[in-house]
């Protein structure tokens, strides 16, 4: 009897949903989420996002008004904050396009989950991107020259430039990924529209779920068109990251120009956008009640991917100094010797020491299976990866002439526009838990055990031997 039960579980292996859940009550409880009126707390987290958004707001305002002068930058160091922060917000918006097309694709049920929370993530992370290349080019009124698009004077873009290669890459990912969103959400928009007590409900959410009605050839049609942005979402993973970091690795600058730079920042982003996912889902899970549907098992399988990025990322660190080694190269070799020991060497340990020792706390179970270590670890994980963008753009500080050399130092409008992001990000964030379902409701059931066609069975097995 204990062999036919231990065959039994190896059939059926442990469900993705905890609880005794049916699929009325999955529906029930993610729905709730949404049609339940705004609690205090939901209201006053609005409202602080708001007004920290509102920062944003007043610093470009300003910077509009003035010119990138009010910033922090100096002769040697032409890029600033600004740059840092448009690789830091494309590399937190990795994880969801990987969480959703990649696993897709190698039918990795457990992203169910966190998939719809991840993707939404991503949108709102790279619209926070895509604020700073806008506003960093310093004529802001001229950005539109960054695009191909034929005027009567003649002008046209240095497509030469990999500031330009930003645009095309990070405008087609969004275009992707929220194409990709949209049509995810289309079988639970149904839902809630079915579920609309009040017209203005009824009407706006009917209008985006675009007359589905659950019949076998929406459904057909469904699953054609996931697969098909899936797999266009898939290279894009790799694309676009890979593009970001041409914009230091095709430069000459000692420290920049290497071709370990592309797979180090897709490994890096992988790395910051599924810190930012559990940092996320770790306190939404409890103050929604979705403990059921993102349970420890899926944050400890993040947590495992944490840990491997974590650890390419410090092998690559280590890789950088070996070849600034083995190059013989004077300028390669000071470079990296200056970032640990020079002037900013308080940013590179800080950056190793969240990057590099942080993430080897998840060779613990308990560690990657707690709620708290957690949260903690993937703050640490940012903020370590911030840092990282931070101590790339500050070897500018220290260039080929002694005469030239500087030190970097923001003012309080670099530090406003950058926490300004933050406050668009939340903003955004709150209101897509509010009015749209965190969680995908048909793919969630599509994991249940009463989805399986020998689920009876198996059920009615359970209950013969343990009855």
């Amino acid at each position: 009897m204990a062999a036919q039960s231990k065959n039994a579980a190896s059939v059926f292996p442990p469900p993705l949903v905890a609880g005794n859940h049916t699929f009325t009550s999955v529906t029930e409880t993610v729905c709730g989420v949404v049609e339940k009126k705004p609690n205090v707390n939901w209201l006053l987290a609005l409202m602080l996002s708001a007004s920290i958004m509102a920062v944003l707001g007043g610093s470009v305002a300003y910077l509009f008004w003035e010119g990138t002068g009010i910033w922090g930058l100096n002769n040697p160091v032409g890029w600033g904050w600004a740059i840092v922060n448009f690789v830091f917000w494309v590399g937190i918006g990795h994880a969801g396009t990987l969480i959703s097309a990649i696993l897709f694709l190698f039918r990795q049920k457990w992203r169910t989950a966190i998939n719809r929370f991840a993707e939404a993530m991503t949108i709102f992370a790279v619209i926070c991107a895509l604020v700073f290349p806008g506003i960093h080019v310093g004529r802001v009124w001229a950005a539109y020259w960054m695009l191909p698009l034929p005027n009567q004077m003649g002008m046209w873009p240095n497509f030469r430039s990999p500031l330009l290669w930003d645009v095309f890459a990070v405008s087609t990912y969004f275009t992707v990924s929220l194409i990709f969103w949209y049509v995810g959400l289309i079988p639970d928009l149904a839902t809630l529209r079915d579920r609309a007590k009040g017209k203005i409900g009824y009407w706006a959410y009917g209008l985006f779920a675009v007359g589905w009605r659950g019949a076998a050839s929406h459904w057909n049609n469904y699953e054609r068109a996931y697969l098909l942005f899936a797999g266009l979402a898939t290279p894009l993973v790799l694309s676009v990251h890979t593009i970001v970091s041409f914009d230091f690795a095709v430069s000459i600058i000692p420290g920049w120009h290497t071709t370990i730079f592309p797979p180090y920042f897709v490994a890096g982003a992988i790395f910051s956008g599924f810190a930012m996912v559990c940092t996320l889902a770790v306190p939404c899970r409890k103050l929604f009640g979705l403990e059921d549907f993102m349970t420890v098992r899926h944050i400890e399988n993040m947590n495992k991917v944490i840990l491997l990025t974590g650890t390419l990322v410090g092998y690559a660190y280590s890789t950088e100094f070996f070849i600034a080694w083995y190059s013989g190269s004077v300028y390669e070799g000071f470079a990296f010797v200056n970032r640990a020991f020079g002037p900013f060497a308080w940013a590179y340990w800080i950056m190793i020491s969240c990057n590099v020792i942080t993430p080897q706390f998840f060779w613990s179970k308990k560690i990657r299976t707690s709620m708290a270590w957690t949260f903690v670890m993937s703050i640490f994980v940012n903020i370590g990866m911030w840092f990282e963008r931070f101590v790339i753009v500050a070897t500018l500080h220290r260039d080929y002439t002694p005469s030239a050399w500087g030190y970097y130092t923001p003012t309080i409008f670099d530090i406003s526009t950058f926490i300004g992001s933050f406050g668009l990000f939340f903003f955004l964030f709150i209101l897509f838990l509010k009015f749209l379902p965190a969680i995908a409701i048909a793919e969630i059931k599509a994991v249940m055990p009463q989805a399986d066609p020998h689920w009876e069975g198996y059920h009615k097995h359970e209950e013969s031997t343990h009855g």
